[in-house]
């Protein structure tokens, strides 16, 4: 059975109680915590979450660059992740997810350098993670975000290359509305690989306000044997999609999002 969450950020920093009751009230399993090191403590995000009935299901990185070929920038970004790791088992998360920094789309260096320098570095960061025993999943973005990463058959290479049991994948919904040719045929290469299903509409609103159809990714998500998180990343209508709350009443757009989100994907899953 899948368990479904929401990714913190959403609600724009916020404190987090007042996100974990508005989670609990809707019928939310647990959160991906923003990994604000500095804004978090793993006593508080306990005890908040258990109040409430929730979990940490996974956590999402800040901006950092671990492919950056500036080995004082890529350092930086290591370091951060590593005690991100450790930040991860005191909060009881089974996942931490990875990147390079959002919004650098093309290399510094060359491609074929920067991709080497990925890999060392998340080889480095898969030694911290199989000591903790926590599964490190690398997202697959899109090209107005990244420049690597972008299709599950580059995410299967890049993870054969690291070669570590602790890294796996991360799916986007909306990522792969953009990037993909067929988005169940990409579930289905995921395969084993597989970590973490995060959803949007190809809007990024509501499952059920765009225009993916859903039913045939919950079935493929059945087909692999995927029993994981299913992570909902929906943002308030609007422009700029690195911006959470906007317009008018945004709080209220992202509940009714994720109320809407929830009750369909429920019934998705029965059906597929």
């Amino acid at each position: 059975m899948l368990r479904y969450g929401v990714c913190t950020w959403i609600f724009g920093g916020e404190p987090l109680a007042q996100t974990a009751a508005r989670l609990a009230r809707l019928g939310y399993d647990g959160v991906e915590l923003m990994g604000d090191l500095n804004q978090f403590q793993p006593a508080q995000v306990n005890a908040v979450l258990a109040d409430h009935g929730l979990r940490v299901l996974s956590i999402t990185p800040e901006n950092e660059d671990i492919l950056h070929p500036d080995p004082a920038i890529r350092r930086r970004g290591i370091d951060y992740y590593l005690r991100l790791l450790d930040f991860g088992k005191a909060v009881h998360s089974p996942i931490v997810c990875c990147h390079g920094a959002v919004g650098r789309i093309r290399p510094v260096s060359t491609y074929a350098e920067e991709w080497q320098l990925y890999v060392d570095a998340v080889r480095q960061v898969a030694a911290r993670a199989a000591e903790l025993d926590i599964h490190v999943a690398m997202e697959v973005l899109n090209r107005y975000e990244a420049h690597f990463l972008l299709t599950s058959d580059e995410a299967v290479r890049f993870v054969g290359e690291v070669g570590s049991p602790q890294v796996g994948i991360l799916l986007d919904a909306y990522h792969m509305n953009i990037e993909e040719k067929d988005l169940v045929s990409a579930i289905h290469h995921a395969g084993r690989h597989l970590r973490l299903f995060h959803v949007a509409d190809s809007n990024r609103q509501a499952v059920g306000r765009g225009h993916t159809n859903f039913i045939p990714l919950f079935r493929a998500l059945k087909d692999i044997g995927y029993d994981g998180s299913v992570i909902v990343e929906n943002v308030a209508p609007g422009p700029d999609p690195f911006t959470a709350l906007k317009g008018d009443d945004p709080i209220g757009w992202v509940e009714t999002y994720l109320d809407e989100s929830l009750r369909l994907m429920k019934l998705y899953e029965v059906v597929s």
